[in-house]
């Protein structure tokens, strides 16, 4: 069955006219793992002997691909939930077979949340306490408050989920600081009261990529949600493989948003109408045989960035990359 599926989306896609097959050009993911996420990692582990449980927060575009196996080791034996975060941007008819793979790798207790709009998050200290109070406690077992550890790649709303907790069970705000760009929480921070009944405690810790990431297609997706800083992956492949990922997908809303008259595999024409619907131009001095004159040009790596942030913004369309 398997089989005949690919077979059609080959097909499908040879009529269509799209690439089957990405090519990265010999190109190789940067590694970014600066040395605050080594740090970061040894205190992960010295937090770890006194966690109840662990909250591994991940992006839910990309659910399959790029959980740091180093965070997974690190897991051992406590109870695990994993929060696949950012929802309301990914493909919902997506979830079943999502949980069904995660399954398979032995992932039982999955939520998805949507931590800007608290969607789900409230099932997720419900589910604590009920995993807490079924597993051994070891040393801990004469203290009545959970302390729990939240882990995962940079960017993917650890310290969002945590404010979100936190208005949801103790009607207050934030207690950490949120950013969009990679590595925004830099130290493992010092424990956050999240609720009273059970006394809850989570642990922020700073986002941990692999020190190798593996497969460039790996790379690149975590690049697409923000795991990876931009200009070290580039901004013009990133939009390409992003469009490539479109098409392969059938998500054309792109088509509509930018005023293209159809689907489009080839990221230069796509870049040009971001540039002309989104003002993305530059003015370039030009010698010409008479003197100096300056020329508005279309400013293709602006177009580049836009395309990516419509993309991280959801305008593009529910999309998950896996």
């Amino acid at each position: 069955m398997r089989g005949w599926a690919g077979a059609l989306r080959v097909a499908r896609a040879e009529l269509s006219g799209f690439r089957e097959r990405f090519d990265f050009g010999g190109r190789d993911v940067a590694s970014w793992f600066p040395g605050h996420m080594a740090k970061g990692l040894r205190q992960m582990r010295a937090s770890l002997r006194r966690a109840d449980c662990l909250i591994e927060v991940h992006d839910a575009r990309i659910p399959l691909s790029g959980r740091n196996p180093m965070l997974q080791e690190v897991l051992g034996i406590r109870p695990h939930i994993l929060v696949l975060n950012k929802m309301d941007l990914a493909d919902p008819r997506r979830q079943p077979t999502v949980l069904e793979h995660l399954k398979q790798q032995g992932c039982s207790h999955v939520v998805f949340a949507d931590c800007q709009h608290d969607g789900n998050v409230k099932k997720i200290v419900p589910l604590v306490a009920k995993l807490v109070g079924n597993s051994p406690r070891y040393h801990r077992a004469e203290s009545t408050e959970y302390s729990i550890l939240v882990i995962g790649v940079p960017n993917v709303g650890k310290s969002s989920l945590i404010n979100s907790l936190r208005r949801l069970h103790l009607k207050k705000g934030k207690a950490t600081v949120v950013g969009g760009e990679p590595g925004i929480t830099k130290a493992v921070l010092t424990r956050i009261q999240v609720c009273e009944k059970p006394l809850m405690y989570l642990v922020d810790t700073p986002g941990v990529l692999p020190p190798k990431l593996g497969d460039m297609e790996t790379g690149m997706k975590l690049a697409l949600c923000g795991a990876i800083r931009d200009h070290l992956v580039g901004e013009d492949i990133m939009a390409d493989y992003l469009l490539y990922i479109l098409n392969k997908q059938q998500q054309f809303r792109y088509v509509q948003h930018y005023g293209l008259a159809e689907a489009c595999d080839d990221i230069k024409p796509v870049l040009k109408h971001v540039a002309l619907a989104r003002g993305r131009t530059q003015k370039v001095k030009v010698l010409t045989g008479t003197g100096n004159i300056n020329v508005t040009m279309l400013n293709y790596p602006a177009a580049a960035y836009e395309f990516l942030r419509d993309f991280r913004a959801g305008r593009l369309g529910r999309v998950t990359l896996d």
